[in-house]
This record gives structure tokens, sequence and C-alpha cells, in this order.
């Protein structure tokens, strides 16, 4: 969906995979991080991210399968710049991103 808007994008499978992949790039504009991940998970992946200098300031939002209010707490109480339940809604979806990338918050798990 976001390569249909022209946003370039890059897949990882595991929470340690985004954080060195991140690493090696000079500007990252927005992390969507799954929070279910083999290995790491993305609470761990985001504390790491965080820790970085580098990313202080990165908006860094959850993405889950596993969505509700409390999913959607217990990101916010982490730290994390957003949340978007999964299945993501394609009509909604590049709004969100949009939304994001301009700096406002998106918090919304239907």
């Amino acid at each position: 969906m976001l390569f249909n808007v022209g946003i370039n994008i890059e897949w990882k499978t595991s929470g340690y995979e985004v954080v060195e992949f991140a690493e090696s790039l000079p500007k990252v504009d927005l992390i969507l991080m799954d929070i279910r991940l083999p290995y790491e998970d993305g609470y761990a992946a985001f504390r790491k991210l965080r820790a970085s200098e580098k990313f202080q300031h990165t908006p860094v939002v959850a993405v889950t399968a596993v969505s509700g209010m409390e999913q959607m707490h217990a990101a916010q109480m982490a730290g994390f710049n957003g949340f978007i339940g999964k299945p993501l809604n394609p009509d909604r979806f590049p709004g969100q991103i949009s939304r994001l990338l301009s700096g406002q918050p998106v918090w919304e798990f239907e």
C-alpha cells in the first residue's frame, strides 16, 4: 500500500533486523514496528531505537494484529508515537501515513 503512493519502504522480519537496518541509513522518516516479531519483539526493538541519539525524534508507530484499547494503551505507555491495528484498512492507511509523516499522531485500532 505504501509503495503504491510513492513511499520507499523496507521490510524486516525481526526486531533486531529493524534496528540494524535503520542504523545503516542516513535518515529514517518513520518506522512502523510490528509488536509481535520473532527473536526480539517490537517493544525491545523500540527501546533500542530510543536508546540511540539518531532515533530520539523518529516517529515509531506500533502496528499489531492483537489490537484493542489495552494494547493501544500499552504502546502509549511504552512511548510509541502512534498505534495502528491490523488488518490495515487500505482506504484509511495512506491517510494515516500522511498524518504521521506530517507530525500528527495516529492512535487507531479499528
